[in-house]
């Protein structure tokens, strides 16, 4: 699964990377701790231009009478996404990439602590989540939300956790975003074994309310500092 990220590219420097039109509110970046049911950046392709705009992170069906109303749907299994009623027109219509600069994950000690772990980029570029997306219209405004699509983890992420985000490679954004024709669904497979990098880090980042660069150091780097 992926419940926690870290995005740290400028907003004018992601709207360049991605060649889409930013909207006038943007979240806040950096940002080492992105939790799900906050505003995050999504990329878009409407009436051929992209639009890199803001969703609540957190899917929210059309038959759910709040947006509370059922599960937190913040990721969506990649080998059922096409089958699933809440996802399946979504992924048909209505696919996005979310920017993320690394993720966390966790595994647990002998005790039961939660040990988190940061995942990003060998090559240090920007990852681009698969994601989804929905217009949610039961409140007082209609709301987009989305979700990012996870696959079985590849061998080096399965030391820590058995899934992983769907990262889509810069070739293949204008397959994904529907740009380029049909065939997405290949796309939704795991990152080579040698693309991304790993270490431990500090259990600052399990508090939700965490923030700054500290938060995606190496641990040893963190022991190692006089203020730690």
């Amino acid at each position: 699964m992926c419940g926690r990220f870290a995005i740290t590219m400028p907003n004018d420097a992601m709207a360049q990377l991605f060649r889409a039109a930013p909207a006038n509110a943007l979240p806040e970046v950096p940002n080492f701790n992105v939790c799900p049911t906050t505003q995050v950046h999504v990329v878009t392709s409407e009436v051929n231009a992209r639009r890199l705009g803001s969703m609540r992170w957190g899917f929210v069906p059309q038959w759910y009478k709040t947006p509370t109303d059922g599960p937190l749907l913040i990721n969506a299994r990649a080998e059922t996404v096409a089958d699933k009623a809440a996802f399946k027109a979504a992924v048909r219509t209505r696919r996005c990439l979310i920017p993320a600069t690394g993720f966390y994950e966790w595994t647990k000690d002998a005790d039961g602590n939660r040990l988190p772990w940061y995942i990003y980029p060998k090559d240090g570029d920007l990852l681009a989540f698969a994601g989804i997306w929905q217009v949610w219209d039961k409140g007082e405004e209609p709301m987009q939300t989305c979700a990012i699509v996870t696959t079985a983890a590849n061998t080096a992420m399965s030391k820590i956790h058995h899934r992983m985000p769907v990262v889509v490679t810069e070739a293949d954004w204008p397959l994904w975003l529907g740009e380029a024709g049909h065939g997405a669904a290949r796309l939704m497979q795991a990152a080579p074994e040698d693309a991304m990098a790993l270490h431990r880090v500090g259990r600052t980042v399990n508090s939700n309310r965490a923030s700054g660069p500290q938060l995606i150091e190496p641990l040893e780097d963190q022991e190692a500092s006089p203020n730690s």
